[in-house]
């Protein structure tokens, strides 16, 4: 019987699966301490890409129906609705979105150390959490449970709603420029939005 080859007998390299590595996991970083972090770049992309996808069919949609002032009022609440359940959906089911998937990024659980967060309902961090509503478990940089994807959209959108009232709106902008801010705070490249929600945008294997 034929012996088995060995790497230095010329056999192939294992793949991905075979050492327990598949195409849709966060890329590593070198020194493996976790998933590679997303770029600014990346996730300005993928903010870009979304907002356009959600952003130019509402606005087309609310203007056959409404215009002027009140075009103004109706058009940032109508957008903002759209990007909450667009992003919170994708998040939840994917931990990525349309945008993110073209800039090759995704969202994933921050391990409890690095969020400093404790599960809302349970008390524990999310590494020592069970399984989501959908029997998966919410292990760290797994995708984010359904109520913290909620809560992450929720922080970016409800400034869009906002913006028909003046104070509120001049609010919004600043609040948008802190929370981009946030990204350079830190080592964990985490927004403000991150914080709250405990998660991490890393890069993927495969976009």
């Amino acid at each position: 019987m034929a012996a088995s080859q060995t790497p230095a007998q010329g056999s192939e390299e294992p793949s991905g699966a075979e050492n327990g590595l598949h195409d849709d996991e966060p890329v590593a970083q070198e020194d493996g301490d976790g998933p590679a972090l997303a770029e600014p770049g990346q996730r300005l992309l993928a903010r870009i890409v979304d907002t356009l996808i959600v952003g130019l069919p509402v606005i087309i949609v609310v203007k056959e129906f409404v215009s002027g002032h009140d075009f103004d009022v109706v058009a940032p609440p109508a957008v903002a609705g759209c990007m909450l359940l667009y992003e919170a959906v994708q998040l939840a089911v994917w931990g990525r979105t349309l945008g993110k998937r073209f800039a090759g990024i995704q969202v994933v659980s921050a391990p409890p150390a690095l969020s400093g967060r404790e599960d809302a309902a349970t008390g524990v961090g999310e590494a020592e959490a069970g399984p989501s509503a959908s029997g998966l478990p919410q292990a760290p940089y797994g995708r984010p449970s359904a109520p913290r994807a909620v809560l992450r959209a929720a922080v970016y959108a409800v400034p869009i709603a906002l913006r028909p009232v003046h104070i509120l709106g001049l609010l919004a902008g600043l609040f948008w420029v802190a929370n981009a801010g946030f990204i350079y705070e830190g080592t964990r490249r985490q927004a403000l939005h991150d914080r709250l929600a405990g998660t991490l945008v890393v890069k993927r294997r495969t976009p």
